[in-house]
Protein backbone atom coordinates (compact mmCIF):
# COMPACT_ATOMS: atom_id res chain seq x y z
CA UNK A 1 0.00 0.00 0.00
CA UNK A 2 2.86 2.40 0.83
CA UNK A 3 4.46 1.69 -2.55
CA UNK A 4 1.18 2.30 -4.34
CA UNK A 5 0.66 5.63 -2.55
CA UNK A 6 4.18 6.84 -3.42
CA UNK A 7 3.75 5.76 -7.04
CA UNK A 8 0.41 7.55 -7.26
CA UNK A 9 1.95 10.77 -5.94
CA UNK A 10 4.77 10.44 -8.48
CA UNK A 11 2.33 9.93 -11.33
CA UNK A 12 0.28 12.93 -10.27
CA UNK A 13 3.40 15.04 -10.06
CA UNK A 14 4.83 14.03 -13.45
CA UNK A 15 1.39 14.40 -15.06
CA UNK A 16 1.22 17.95 -13.70
CA UNK A 17 4.62 18.78 -15.22
CA UNK A 18 3.58 17.33 -18.58
CA UNK A 19 0.36 19.31 -18.39
CA UNK A 20 2.34 22.49 -17.74
CA UNK A 21 4.37 21.98 -20.88
CA UNK A 22 1.21 21.41 -22.92
CA UNK A 23 -0.54 24.43 -21.42
CA UNK A 24 2.41 26.71 -22.12
CA UNK A 25 3.09 25.44 -25.64
CA UNK A 26 3.20 27.95 -28.54
CA UNK A 27 -0.02 26.54 -29.96
CA UNK A 28 -1.86 27.86 -26.91
CA UNK A 29 -0.74 31.47 -27.47
CA UNK A 30 -4.29 32.58 -28.23
CA UNK A 31 -5.34 31.58 -24.70
CA UNK A 32 -2.91 33.90 -22.97
CA UNK A 33 -4.43 36.54 -20.69
CA UNK A 34 -2.55 39.67 -21.81
CA UNK A 35 -4.10 42.03 -19.25
CA UNK A 36 -4.33 40.14 -15.97
CA UNK A 37 -5.49 41.86 -12.79
CA UNK A 38 -3.27 39.62 -10.71
CA UNK A 39 -0.74 36.80 -11.00
CA UNK A 40 -0.08 33.86 -8.69
CA UNK A 41 2.83 31.57 -7.87
CA UNK A 42 2.69 28.52 -5.65
CA UNK A 43 4.98 28.31 -2.62
CA UNK A 44 6.48 25.03 -1.47
CA UNK A 45 8.23 24.48 1.86
CA UNK A 46 11.25 22.18 1.87
CA UNK A 47 11.26 19.93 4.95
CA UNK A 48 15.04 19.60 5.19
CA UNK A 49 16.20 23.20 4.72
CA UNK A 50 12.94 24.96 5.75
CA UNK A 51 13.38 27.15 2.68
CA UNK A 52 10.43 28.30 0.58
CA UNK A 53 10.59 27.91 -3.17
CA UNK A 54 8.42 28.22 -6.24
CA UNK A 55 8.27 26.54 -9.63
CA UNK A 56 7.53 28.15 -13.00
CA UNK A 57 8.57 28.04 -16.65
CA UNK A 58 11.35 30.03 -18.29
CA UNK A 59 13.43 30.08 -21.53
CA UNK A 60 12.78 28.86 -25.07
CA UNK A 61 12.06 26.00 -25.22
CA UNK A 62 10.41 26.22 -21.82
CA UNK A 63 12.17 24.65 -18.89
CA UNK A 64 10.80 24.19 -15.37
CA UNK A 65 12.87 26.10 -12.81
CA UNK A 66 12.77 25.89 -9.02
CA UNK A 67 13.55 29.20 -7.32
CA UNK A 68 14.07 29.94 -3.63
CA UNK A 69 12.04 32.89 -2.29
CA UNK A 70 13.87 35.85 -0.77
CA UNK A 71 11.20 38.29 0.41
CA UNK A 72 13.65 41.20 0.54
CA UNK A 73 15.85 40.18 -2.39
CA UNK A 74 16.82 42.76 -4.99
CA UNK A 75 16.34 40.67 -8.14
CA UNK A 76 16.01 37.24 -9.69
CA UNK A 77 19.25 35.39 -10.38
CA UNK A 78 19.61 32.04 -12.08
CA UNK A 79 22.47 29.62 -12.58
CA UNK A 80 23.45 30.10 -16.22
CA UNK A 81 26.58 27.93 -16.14
CA UNK A 82 24.77 24.62 -16.01
CA UNK A 83 22.38 23.70 -18.82
CA UNK A 84 20.98 27.17 -19.51
CA UNK A 85 19.89 26.98 -23.16
CA UNK A 86 17.46 29.44 -24.68
CA UNK A 87 16.91 31.00 -28.09
CA UNK A 88 15.17 34.00 -26.49
CA UNK A 89 17.86 35.02 -23.98
CA UNK A 90 19.16 38.53 -24.58
CA UNK A 91 22.05 40.07 -22.63
CA UNK A 92 21.66 43.66 -21.46
CA UNK A 93 23.98 45.87 -23.48
CA UNK A 94 25.98 48.57 -21.74
CA UNK A 95 23.98 51.76 -21.23
CA UNK A 96 20.65 50.06 -21.99
CA UNK A 97 17.41 50.71 -20.12
CA UNK A 98 17.72 47.25 -18.57
CA UNK A 99 21.14 48.14 -17.15
CA UNK A 100 19.78 51.38 -15.70
CA UNK A 101 16.89 49.53 -14.04
CA UNK A 102 19.39 47.09 -12.56
CA UNK A 103 21.40 50.02 -11.22
CA UNK A 104 24.43 49.07 -13.26
CA UNK A 105 26.54 51.64 -15.08
CA UNK A 106 29.58 49.46 -15.68
CA UNK A 107 30.55 47.52 -18.78
CA UNK A 108 32.05 44.03 -18.80
CA UNK A 109 33.76 41.71 -21.26
CA UNK A 110 33.85 37.93 -21.51
CA UNK A 111 36.69 36.17 -23.30
CA UNK A 112 35.00 32.78 -23.66
CA UNK A 113 32.57 31.80 -26.42
CA UNK A 114 29.28 33.76 -26.11
CA UNK A 115 26.51 32.16 -24.09
CA UNK A 116 24.00 33.25 -21.40
CA UNK A 117 26.09 34.84 -18.68
CA UNK A 118 29.11 35.40 -20.91
CA UNK A 119 28.83 38.16 -23.52
CA UNK A 120 30.86 41.22 -24.42
CA UNK A 121 29.73 44.81 -23.87
CA UNK A 122 27.14 43.86 -21.24
CA UNK A 123 26.42 45.13 -17.74
CA UNK A 124 26.46 43.17 -14.52
CA UNK A 125 24.79 43.41 -11.12
CA UNK A 126 25.62 42.29 -7.59
CA UNK A 127 24.05 38.92 -6.78
CA UNK A 128 23.32 37.88 -3.21
CA UNK A 129 22.89 34.37 -1.88
CA UNK A 130 21.20 35.59 1.30
CA UNK A 131 20.91 32.06 2.71
CA UNK A 132 24.66 31.77 3.31
CA UNK A 133 25.64 35.44 2.99
CA UNK A 134 27.65 35.02 -0.22
CA UNK A 135 27.76 37.62 -2.98
CA UNK A 136 29.21 37.85 -6.47
CA UNK A 137 28.39 39.59 -9.74
CA UNK A 138 26.65 38.36 -12.87
CA UNK A 139 25.52 39.43 -16.31
CA UNK A 140 22.17 41.21 -16.58
CA UNK A 141 19.90 39.73 -19.22
CA UNK A 142 16.29 39.06 -20.14
CA UNK A 143 14.30 36.02 -21.17
CA UNK A 144 10.73 34.77 -21.35
CA UNK A 145 8.99 33.33 -18.31
CA UNK A 146 5.45 32.08 -17.85
CA UNK A 147 3.08 31.77 -14.92
CA UNK A 148 -0.64 31.96 -14.17
CA UNK A 149 -3.03 34.84 -13.72
CA UNK A 150 -5.69 34.59 -11.01
CA UNK A 151 -9.09 35.98 -10.11
CA UNK A 152 -8.17 35.66 -6.45
CA UNK A 153 -9.88 32.31 -5.98
CA UNK A 154 -8.38 30.20 -8.78
CA UNK A 155 -5.65 30.28 -11.41
CA UNK A 156 -7.14 31.53 -14.67
CA UNK A 157 -4.91 31.85 -17.74
CA UNK A 158 -1.34 31.39 -18.84
CA UNK A 159 0.64 34.63 -18.85
CA UNK A 160 3.92 35.09 -20.69
CA UNK A 161 6.45 37.75 -19.77
CA UNK A 162 8.65 37.92 -22.89
CA UNK A 163 11.54 40.05 -21.59
CA UNK A 164 11.80 39.53 -17.85
CA UNK A 165 15.01 41.05 -16.49
CA UNK A 166 17.24 38.89 -14.30
CA UNK A 167 20.93 38.14 -13.76
CA UNK A 168 23.02 35.13 -14.63
CA UNK A 169 24.92 33.56 -11.74
CA UNK A 170 27.79 31.07 -11.55
CA UNK A 171 26.80 27.56 -10.51
CA UNK A 172 28.76 27.94 -7.26
CA UNK A 173 26.29 30.55 -5.99
CA UNK A 174 23.69 27.79 -5.48
CA UNK A 175 25.53 26.64 -2.34
CA UNK A 176 23.18 26.23 0.61
CA UNK A 177 19.99 26.39 -1.44
CA UNK A 178 17.38 23.63 -1.48
CA UNK A 179 18.49 20.68 -3.60
CA UNK A 180 17.59 21.09 -7.27
CA UNK A 181 17.00 24.83 -7.15
CA UNK A 182 18.12 27.07 -10.01
CA UNK A 183 18.54 30.31 -8.07
CA UNK A 184 16.74 32.92 -6.00
CA UNK A 185 13.86 35.24 -6.80
CA UNK A 186 13.75 38.56 -4.99
CA UNK A 187 10.53 40.33 -4.00
CA UNK A 188 12.22 43.36 -2.45
CA UNK A 189 11.97 47.12 -3.04
CA UNK A 190 13.79 47.20 -6.38
CA UNK A 191 12.85 48.15 -9.95
CA UNK A 192 13.80 44.67 -11.16
CA UNK A 193 12.31 42.59 -8.33
CA UNK A 194 9.26 40.56 -9.32
CA UNK A 195 6.57 42.88 -7.87
CA UNK A 196 7.96 45.97 -9.66
CA UNK A 197 8.46 44.26 -13.02
CA UNK A 198 5.02 42.64 -13.02
CA UNK A 199 3.33 45.88 -11.96
CA UNK A 200 5.14 47.84 -14.67
CA UNK A 201 4.51 45.31 -17.44
CA UNK A 202 0.83 44.60 -16.73
CA UNK A 203 -0.13 48.00 -15.27
CA UNK A 204 -1.80 46.58 -12.18
CA UNK A 205 -1.45 47.70 -8.56
CA UNK A 206 2.07 47.84 -7.16
CA UNK A 207 1.38 45.35 -4.43
CA UNK A 208 1.86 41.70 -3.66
CA UNK A 209 0.71 39.31 -0.95
CA UNK A 210 2.55 36.38 0.60
CA UNK A 211 0.94 33.39 2.29
CA UNK A 212 3.60 30.91 3.43
CA UNK A 213 2.51 27.37 4.10
CA UNK A 214 3.45 25.53 7.28
CA UNK A 215 3.08 22.22 5.45
CA UNK A 216 5.96 20.37 3.82
CA UNK A 217 3.58 18.32 1.65
CA UNK A 218 4.70 19.38 -1.83
CA UNK A 219 1.53 18.09 -3.46
CA UNK A 220 -1.26 19.18 -1.13
CA UNK A 221 0.34 21.80 1.11
CA UNK A 222 1.42 24.65 -1.16
CA UNK A 223 1.11 28.29 -0.18
CA UNK A 224 0.76 31.22 -2.58
CA UNK A 225 2.21 34.57 -3.59
CA UNK A 226 -0.14 37.00 -5.37
CA UNK A 227 0.98 39.95 -7.50
CA UNK A 228 -1.56 42.69 -8.14
CA UNK A 229 -5.03 43.27 -6.76
CA UNK A 230 -6.91 41.28 -4.13
CA UNK A 231 -9.05 39.28 -3.29
CA UNK A 232 -7.06 36.42 -1.74
CA UNK A 233 -9.57 33.63 -1.30
CA UNK A 234 -8.84 30.44 0.60
CA UNK A 235 -11.14 27.47 1.10
CA UNK A 236 -13.83 27.55 2.44
CA UNK A 237 -14.41 30.91 0.65
CA UNK A 238 -12.41 33.02 3.11
CA UNK A 239 -11.22 36.31 1.61
CA UNK A 240 -8.15 37.12 3.70
CA UNK A 241 -8.03 40.68 2.31
CA UNK A 242 -11.14 41.53 4.36
CA UNK A 243 -9.43 41.13 7.72
CA UNK A 244 -6.10 42.93 7.38
CA UNK A 245 -4.56 45.30 9.89
CA UNK A 246 -2.19 47.89 8.41
CA UNK A 247 1.12 49.27 9.58
CA UNK A 248 3.69 51.45 7.77
CA UNK A 249 6.65 49.95 5.93
CA UNK A 250 10.00 51.65 6.50
CA UNK A 251 13.09 51.94 4.31
CA UNK A 252 16.47 51.29 5.85
CA UNK A 253 18.79 53.88 4.19
CA UNK A 254 21.71 51.43 4.36
CA UNK A 255 21.63 48.16 2.42
CA UNK A 256 21.36 44.96 4.47
CA UNK A 257 22.56 42.71 1.61
CA UNK A 258 25.78 40.68 1.75
CA UNK A 259 27.39 43.11 -0.70
CA UNK A 260 26.16 46.42 -2.04
CA UNK A 261 27.17 49.74 -3.58
CA UNK A 262 27.91 52.68 -1.32
CA UNK A 263 24.81 54.78 -0.68
CA UNK A 264 22.45 51.96 -1.68
CA UNK A 265 19.33 51.60 0.50
CA UNK A 266 18.09 48.22 1.71
CA UNK A 267 15.51 46.45 -0.45
CA UNK A 268 14.19 44.51 2.56
CA UNK A 269 10.92 45.23 4.37
CA UNK A 270 11.05 46.87 7.81
CA UNK A 271 8.18 47.50 10.20
CA UNK A 272 8.07 49.75 13.25
CA UNK A 273 7.90 47.53 16.34
CA UNK A 274 7.64 49.86 19.35
CA UNK A 275 7.41 47.29 22.15
CA UNK A 276 6.77 43.61 22.87
CA UNK A 277 4.18 42.03 25.15
CA UNK A 278 3.89 38.50 26.54
CA UNK A 279 0.36 37.53 27.55
CA UNK A 280 -0.48 41.25 27.21
CA UNK A 281 2.20 42.31 29.72
CA UNK A 282 4.95 44.63 28.43
CA UNK A 283 8.48 43.23 28.25
CA UNK A 284 11.06 45.48 29.90
CA UNK A 285 13.80 46.00 27.29
CA UNK A 286 17.21 47.21 28.46
CA UNK A 287 17.72 49.23 25.28
CA UNK A 288 14.49 50.02 23.47
CA UNK A 289 16.50 52.17 21.05
CA UNK A 290 17.53 48.96 19.29
CA UNK A 291 13.99 48.77 17.91
CA UNK A 292 14.65 51.84 15.73
CA UNK A 293 16.79 51.98 12.58
CA UNK A 294 19.95 54.05 12.97
CA UNK A 295 19.78 56.39 9.96
CA UNK A 296 23.58 56.68 9.81
CA UNK A 297 24.70 53.06 9.71
CA UNK A 298 21.45 51.14 9.19
CA UNK A 299 21.72 49.04 12.35
CA UNK A 300 18.65 48.14 14.38
CA UNK A 301 14.96 47.91 13.52
CA UNK A 302 12.70 44.97 12.65
CA UNK A 303 12.49 43.29 9.27
CA UNK A 304 10.59 40.38 7.71
CA UNK A 305 12.51 37.48 6.20
CA UNK A 306 11.72 34.27 4.33
CA UNK A 307 15.41 33.34 4.40
CA UNK A 308 15.66 32.99 8.19
CA UNK A 309 13.60 29.93 9.23
CA UNK A 310 12.99 31.34 12.72
CA UNK A 311 12.87 34.78 14.32
CA UNK A 312 16.28 36.11 15.34
CA UNK A 313 16.68 38.69 18.13
CA UNK A 314 19.61 40.75 19.37
CA UNK A 315 20.89 39.20 22.62
CA UNK A 316 19.48 41.71 25.10
CA UNK A 317 16.05 41.64 23.42
CA UNK A 318 16.16 37.85 23.26
CA UNK A 319 17.02 37.59 26.97
CA UNK A 320 14.19 39.92 28.00
CA UNK A 321 11.61 38.17 25.78
CA UNK A 322 12.55 34.61 26.79
CA UNK A 323 12.60 35.50 30.50
CA UNK A 324 9.15 37.08 30.23
CA UNK A 325 7.87 34.11 28.20
CA UNK A 326 9.23 31.65 30.77
CA UNK A 327 7.55 33.53 33.62
CA UNK A 328 4.21 33.49 31.79
CA UNK A 329 4.66 29.80 30.87
CA UNK A 330 5.30 28.85 34.51
CA UNK A 331 2.15 30.74 35.47
CA UNK A 332 0.35 28.45 33.01
CA UNK A 333 2.02 25.45 34.72
CA UNK A 334 4.17 24.50 31.73
CA UNK A 335 7.28 22.43 32.48
CA UNK A 336 10.66 23.65 31.26
CA UNK A 337 13.05 21.00 29.86
CA UNK A 338 16.65 21.18 28.57
CA UNK A 339 17.05 23.31 25.45
CA UNK A 340 17.39 21.80 21.98
CA UNK A 341 19.64 23.73 19.58
CA UNK A 342 19.24 26.21 18.00
CA UNK A 343 16.59 27.16 20.56
CA UNK A 344 17.24 28.31 24.11
CA UNK A 345 13.85 27.79 25.76
CA UNK A 346 11.96 24.50 25.60
CA UNK A 347 9.05 22.83 27.39
CA UNK A 348 7.58 19.39 27.85
CA UNK A 349 4.66 18.98 25.46
CA UNK A 350 2.87 16.57 27.81
CA UNK A 351 0.94 19.23 29.67
CA UNK A 352 0.54 21.76 26.85
CA UNK A 353 -3.03 22.05 25.65
CA UNK A 354 -4.13 22.41 22.04
CA UNK A 355 -6.16 25.24 20.50
CA UNK A 356 -7.33 26.23 17.03
CA UNK A 357 -4.21 28.41 16.72
CA UNK A 358 -1.72 25.85 17.98
CA UNK A 359 -0.27 24.94 21.39
CA UNK A 360 -1.81 26.74 24.37
CA UNK A 361 1.18 28.88 25.32
CA UNK A 362 1.63 32.57 26.16
CA UNK A 363 0.88 34.96 23.30
CA UNK A 364 3.51 37.32 21.92
CA UNK A 365 2.40 40.77 20.74
CA UNK A 366 4.55 42.95 18.52
CA UNK A 367 3.16 46.39 19.31
CA UNK A 368 3.35 48.66 16.26
CA UNK A 369 2.42 52.32 15.70
CA UNK A 370 0.06 52.40 18.70
CA UNK A 371 -1.05 50.20 21.60
CA UNK A 372 -4.16 49.26 19.61
CA UNK A 373 -2.18 48.02 16.59
CA UNK A 374 -0.29 44.84 17.27
CA UNK A 375 0.69 41.61 15.56
CA UNK A 376 -0.26 38.73 17.84
CA UNK A 377 1.74 35.54 17.56
CA UNK A 378 -0.01 32.39 18.78
CA UNK A 379 1.38 28.96 19.57
CA UNK A 380 1.29 27.66 15.99
CA UNK A 381 3.78 30.38 15.03
CA UNK A 382 5.74 30.74 18.27
CA UNK A 383 6.43 27.08 19.09
CA UNK A 384 8.40 24.42 17.25
CA UNK A 385 7.79 20.70 17.88
CA UNK A 386 11.38 19.39 17.94
CA UNK A 387 10.33 15.85 18.92
CA UNK A 388 7.29 14.04 20.27
CA UNK A 389 7.89 15.25 23.82
CA UNK A 390 9.44 18.70 23.45
CA UNK A 391 8.19 22.08 22.23
CA UNK A 392 10.64 24.97 21.87
CA UNK A 393 10.09 28.69 21.54
CA UNK A 394 11.00 29.34 17.88
CA UNK A 395 13.22 32.35 18.55
CA UNK A 396 17.00 32.34 18.19
CA UNK A 397 19.63 34.43 19.98
CA UNK A 398 21.34 36.46 17.26
CA UNK A 399 24.15 37.90 19.37
CA UNK A 400 24.87 41.55 19.96
CA UNK A 401 23.84 44.13 17.42
CA UNK A 402 27.38 45.04 16.33
CA UNK A 403 28.86 43.60 14.24
CA UNK A 404 27.21 40.17 14.29
CA UNK A 405 23.61 41.26 13.84
CA UNK A 406 22.71 44.15 11.55
CA UNK A 407 18.99 44.10 12.35
CA UNK A 408 17.74 43.85 15.96
CA UNK A 409 14.71 41.65 15.18
CA UNK A 410 14.36 39.47 12.08
CA UNK A 411 10.89 37.92 11.91
CA UNK A 412 11.53 34.54 10.29
CA UNK A 413 9.54 32.18 8.15
CA UNK A 414 8.03 30.09 10.96
CA UNK A 415 6.43 33.18 12.46
CA UNK A 416 5.05 34.23 9.04
CA UNK A 417 3.42 30.92 8.13
CA UNK A 418 -0.37 30.80 7.71
CA UNK A 419 -0.50 34.59 7.95
CA UNK A 420 -1.55 36.62 4.90
CA UNK A 421 0.86 39.52 4.40
CA UNK A 422 -0.01 42.21 1.84
CA UNK A 423 2.83 44.52 0.79
CA UNK A 424 1.23 47.64 -0.66
CA UNK A 425 4.27 49.39 -2.12
CA UNK A 426 2.36 52.33 -3.59
CA UNK A 427 1.16 53.23 -0.07
CA UNK A 428 4.26 51.89 1.71
CA UNK A 429 2.25 49.82 4.13
CA UNK A 430 1.96 46.20 5.27
CA UNK A 431 -1.40 44.53 5.77
CA UNK A 432 -1.31 41.48 8.04
CA UNK A 433 -4.05 39.02 8.97
CA UNK A 434 -2.54 37.40 12.05
CA UNK A 435 -3.13 33.64 12.02
CA UNK A 436 -5.58 32.41 9.37
CA UNK A 437 -6.16 29.38 11.61
CA UNK A 438 -8.57 31.57 13.58
CA UNK A 439 -10.72 31.73 10.45
CA UNK A 440 -10.59 27.96 9.98
CA UNK A 441 -8.32 28.14 6.96
CA UNK A 442 -4.60 28.26 6.17
CA UNK A 443 -2.19 29.20 3.40
CA UNK A 444 -2.37 25.73 1.81
CA UNK A 445 -6.08 26.24 1.09
CA UNK A 446 -5.69 28.31 -2.07
CA UNK A 447 -6.90 26.41 -5.12
CA UNK A 448 -3.84 25.79 -7.29
CA UNK A 449 -5.77 23.60 -9.75
CA UNK A 450 -4.70 24.20 -13.34
CA UNK A 451 -8.04 24.96 -14.94
CA UNK A 452 -7.15 25.14 -18.63
CA UNK A 453 -6.17 21.97 -20.38
CA UNK A 454 -5.72 23.32 -23.91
Amino acid sequence: MAYYYSSLKFLLFTSTLLFLFISFSPTNAQKIDTKPKALVLQVIKDAKTRQYFTRFLQRTPFSIVDMVFDLGGKLMWIDCEKDYKSTTYRPARCGSAQCKLAGSDGCSQCFNPPKPGCNNNTCSSILDNSVIGLATSGEVGADILALQSTNGANPVDVVRVPRFIFSCAPHSLLEGLVNGSNGIIGLGRSPIALPSQFSSIFKFSHKFAVCLTSSTDEYNGRGAVFFGDSPYIFSPKVDASKSLTYTPLFINPVSTASAYSQGEASTEYFIGVKSIKIDEKAVALLNSGLLSINETDGYGGTKLSTVNPYTVMESSIYKAVTEAFLKAAIARKLTRVPAVAPFGLCFSSKNVGSTRVGPAVPTIDLVLQSESVYWRIFGANSMVQVNSNVLCLGIVDGGVSRPQLRTSIVIGGHQLEDNLLEFDLSRSRLGFSSSLLFRQTNCANFNHTWLHNG
